[in-house]
């Protein structure tokens, strides 16, 4: 079992034991905040049921000083009709005189026709005879309430005017406290629900509480919140006994809506921070790797650098003792050979430099070198759609050597017996370098795996070369290299992409 495949195992197996961990963990906050949002839940029926029978408090106390006020009516219109009949003759004026004597409570001012008063009762004790007080407060009376007309002879007549008892203004002020105290109540309430008090219409707002105060202004922002509301909670009904009803909306509180989405939003932090750390972690394996990789092949050029050189000076002197030109020649090419892969390797890990080159020059010049080197039964072809010239900017010693990995690993999957065809193909923004062989194939799940560092099929292979195809490529020359198909015992396809 090679490296790679121990490492995806790992892989899975520590992708298996973070689902169940966070699976677990997801679960058990799952619980705690239902058990939470139940919590809350009861805190707001229990909010709504206080509020419904405050409501039907309110209701009762203003149906309650209704008939405090009917009454108060009806007890200045008996002391009216008792005032009516002792202009009367009667036989018996005790019980009229009892009548008009037991109204204790309710202000009253007699006046004639002309206005003038005649007599009052249950006023200021001090101003009772002050004529300025007295239409002082007919006037008051007047805007609050009609007079009470009464025939004292023929057409001769006297108006009553009236005003609230004391007791019934001390009431009404402790009724209209107590509607403001509900209506702040709603509003401000303690279970930290967002609620919304509307007329009967339920466009009008009368007070709200735990929701933006500008945007419930808006129509259509509040009529989508009332039949959210609405859907969510049934609106409690509140009327005040004057026949007019009023309506309270109300969901749930914010800390509960948080409290259903907090698991998520921990899953999807906790996520997002493994992702960065790995990232991290990831960043600084390849970053260690990369100054391995660089060490060794500046190392590896640094120990051919002494035997080239003895090389060079080996093949002088054959040449002095009379060695056979064409056997020099030879040599002479391996040895330049040797410097190429010298310098290849010198230039590992820095910038190297690129040059604008004819590509297909380049393509053709490595191949021939590959192909005089490998055996007969291996056909190269080479297709440039009919260009001889596709300008692109490269390090030719590198890309060489990238034309040179591919081809002998190439060779070596089709057991030294086979084709590759190079096809070059110039477009608009890239160029497009496919190379094809006829060997055994790569599996699909293994397309990018080949492209790390030691991944290898070769029983004595390092598994080098294709991790630095793919360096030089997209490192070196901001290109892109990938396989493009593949299908077992049929042959593969690399595809280099450069840019123009």
């Amino acid at each position: 079992m090679s490296i790679y495949s121990k490492k995806q195992q790992w892989k899975i197996g520590l992708f298996m034991t973070a689902v169940i961990i966070f699976g677990t963990s997801l679960l058990y906050t799952n619980i705690l905040v239902n058990k939470i949002a139940k919590e809350e839940r009861k805190k707001v029926q229990l909010w709504a049921d206080a509020i419904q029978k405050k409501a039907n408090l309110v209701k009762y106390t203003n149906e309650l000083f209704n008939k405090i006020k009917i009454d108060e009516r009806k007890k200045v219109e008996l002391w009216a009709e008792a005032t009516k009949q002792l202009s009367k003759d009667l036989p018996d004026y005790s019980f009229v005189l009892k009548v008009v004597s037991d109204n204790t409570t309710v202000p009253v001012i007699l006046v004639d026709e002309n206005g003038e008063p005649l007599t009052s009762r249950n006023l200021d004790p001090k101003k009772e005879n002050d004529k300025a007080y007295l239409l002082a407060q007919i006037i008051e009376m007047r805007a609050a309430q009609e007079p009470i007309e009464i025939t004292v002879y023929r057409e001769k007549k006297n108006y009553l005017y009236y005003k609230d008892s004391r007791l019934f203004s001390e009431l009404k002020t402790v009724l209209d406290d107590l509607v403001k105290s509900f209506i702040s109540e709603v509003a401000v309430n303690s279970a930290s629900v967002p609620v919304i008090y509307t007329d009967s219409t339920q466009t009008n707002v009368i007070a709200s509480g735990n929701i933006d105060s500008i945007k419930i202004h808006n129509p259509d922002f509040l009529k989508t919140t009332l039949r959210n509301m609405a859907a969510e909670n049934q609106p409690i009904e509140v009327e005040f006994g004057n026949g007019s009803k009023s309506y309270i909306f109300y969901q749930e509180s914010m800390l509960l809506t948080q409290l259903k989405y907090y698991p998520y939003v921990m899953f999807a932090i906790i996520g997002m921070f493994l992702m960065i750390a790995y990232l991290l972690f990831s960043t600084a394996r390849k970053v260690e790797q990369n100054q391995v990789w660089v060490g060794m092949a500046k190392e590896t050029a640094h120990q051919l650098g002494t035997p080239l050189t003895a090389l060079i000076g080996w093949l002088e002197y054959l040449k002095s003792t009379g060695l056979d030109p064409l056997t020099a020649v030879e040599i002479e090419k391996d040895i330049k050979r040797l410097e190429t892969i010298t310098e290849r390797f010198s230039k590992i890990g820095s910038i190297p430099k690129l040059d604008d080159v004819n590509l297909v020059t380049v393509l053709n010049e490595s191949v021939n070198y590959i192909k005089l080197r490998t055996s007969k039964n291996v056909a190269f072809t080479i297709d440039t759609g009919n260009q001889k010239e596709i300008i692109a900017q490269l390090n030719i010693p590198l890309f060489e050597w990238v034309t040179e990995n591919l081809c002998r690993n190439a060779v070596d999957a089709m057991n030294g017996k086979g084709a590759i065809h190079i096809a070059l193909s110039d477009q608009t923004q890239f160029i497009y370098i496919d190379i094809t062989d006829t060997g055994k194939g790569i599996p699909k799940s293994k397309f990018k795996t080949i492209f790390e560092p030691g991944f290898t099929t070769k029983e004595r292979g390092w598994g080098l070369g294709l991790s630095l195809t793919k360096r030089i490529i997209e490192n070196y020359h901001s290109g892109k290299i990938f396989v493009k198909n593949s299908e077992v015992e049929k042959g593969t396809t690399f595809r280099i992409v450069l840019n123009k």
